[in-house]
């Protein structure tokens, strides 16, 4: 391989070469990337320290929060810092590990909605076996098999890009380091790589959001039989739900679910599934959960009557 690579670090092209809309958008990702950790944090910390953390439904969404934490800050703090630099460097090592831990921690999270959907669809069109099914350990032992599910996808992925060879130009264009812009600057013949990587990434996602959206139209063809109340519930949820999947999968779809190559409107599409679904899944998921609003209302009370104790107040 050294024989094979005398590409030591790769430039990134970024979003812009304006410095004016460099400069625009540092502070708008800077803000939203302070919402996305500010958010997430909070539901995660609310869920962990109220008993809807015993609930399998929340259980999965504080396992969906911290993954969002995870899987947006492999790219996002680079990127923001890159925005105020005019060159835009990042080494092979380093564009390496990035490619492993978005595919990483972006599968685990594709297989967390998964779940969830799985919990709706259990919760609603088998309500009587619910807790029987959806026990503690069955919710660890799913959790693994999203962890164990992510290492699946991520290690062939990074073993793909691993294996090419760099010896010409480095210049990637994009914000972060990815797969196919990387199959673009190898210099090597890739288009069995390609086809590799939309059988693995391409595939799983689209077959996976096929058994989403299935699983969804068979728990609101089950809520025809509900009362208007119940409906009402499962409908909240599973409406954030879904806005969640189609603010991610449907970005995702499109960046890899085709000919392996680049096209100038990836870069904007994977602002989404990086950035802002990320940043408004907060949002989505408590703006009508009312179990949600009153852990983080008790949440408030109780850093507030801790502070006001310790301010003799």
């Amino acid at each position: 391989m050294a024989n094979q690579r005398n590409v030591s670090e790769f430039i990134l092209l970024g979003l812009s070469f304006d410095h004016d809309i460099q400069i625009f958008c540092f502070v708008l990702f800077l803000v939203c990337y302070m919402a996305l950790l500010l958010g997430n944090f909070v539901i995660l910390i609310s869920i962990q320290c109220s008993p809807l953390f015993h609930q399998p439904m929340y259980y999965f969404l504080s396992h969906l929060s911290f993954m969002d934490i995870c899987f947006t800050s492999c790219v996002t703090p680079k990127f923001i810092g890159d925005l105020l630099v005019v060159r835009k460097t990042i080494s092979y090592a380093n564009c390496m590990l990035q490619v492993f831990a978005m595919h990483f921690f972006g599968m685990i999270e594709v297989l967390i909605l998964t779940v969830m959907a799985f919990d709706r669809y259990v919760a609603i069109c088998r309500p009587l076996h619910y807790m029987v099914i959806m026990n503690r350990t069955k919710c660890h032992l799913l959790m693994l098999a999203a962890w164990a599910g992510g290492a699946a996808h991520s290690f062939p992925q990074f073993s793909i890009v691993l294996l090419l060879p760099y010896c010409g130009p480095n210049q990637i264009d994009h914000y972060f380091c990815d797969i196919f812009p990387l199959l673009r600057v190898a210099c090597t013949d890739t288009y069995i790589t390609g086809v590799l990587v939309l059988a693995n990434s391409g595939i799983v996602t689209l077959v996976t959001f096929v058994v989403l959206f299935v699983s969804y139209v068979i728990i609101l063809l089950t809520l025809r039989t509900h009362s208007a109340e119940g409906r009402r519930k499962a409908l909240a949820t599973c409406g954030s739900h879904i806005t969640v999947i189609v603010l991610f999968f449907g970005p995702a779809i499109f960046s890899y679910l085709r000919p392996p190559t680049t096209f100038p409107e990836d870069k904007v599409l994977a602002l989404f599934y990086t950035i802002i679904a990320p940043m408004f899944n907060p949002l989505i998921y408590t703006l009508r959960n009312a179990e949600m609003k009153n852990a983080m209302r008790k949440l408030c009370y109780r850093i507030t009557g801790k502070e006001g104790n310790r301010l003799g107040l």
